[in-house]
């Protein structure tokens, strides 16, 4: 799939990053219209201008709503502990950049404990 074959709501990508952000928001699920509707906070207005000015940045805004001028550029999100690379396509547009750096691992246990009980301690070969 081309970003030509692209498509959010009817709109293609070029026709989404001519518009501002007002009538992206027209278009986004009433959750993210809210939010760029009451305005975007001092610091989610600095990534927005870091990315014009350069095709990466760094950001602890897990909150940010992915918009259209964001398409293309590598967004370095942190999860708490370490900055996860993501690079914003398309299909992203209206979601959280908290739903691609994932903030927990699988949890995979070990062998069991001193003063297991007998039943919990059995293991299967697997």
């Amino acid at each position: 799939m081309t970003d030509e074959d692209f498509t959010f709501r009817g709109k293609s990508l070029e026709e989404l990053k001519q518009m501002n952000l007002d009538s992206f928001a027209d278009l986004a699920n009433a959750r993210a219209r809210r939010k760029i509707k009451r305005g975007l906070n001092r610091k989610e207005k600095k990534l927005l201008s870091d990315l014009e000015d350069s095709d990466t940045a760094k950001t602890h805004e897990r909150n940010m709503i992915v918009v259209p001028s964001m398409v293309g550029k590598t967004v370095e999100v942190y999860n708490g502990q370490r900055f996860i690379e993501v690079d914003i396509e398309g299909e992203m547009l209206g979601h959280y950049l908290g739903e691609f750096a994932k903030t927990r691992k699988k949890v995979e246990h070990s062998a069991p404990g001193l003063g297991a009980t007998r039943s919990s301690q059995h293991v299967p070969l697997k």
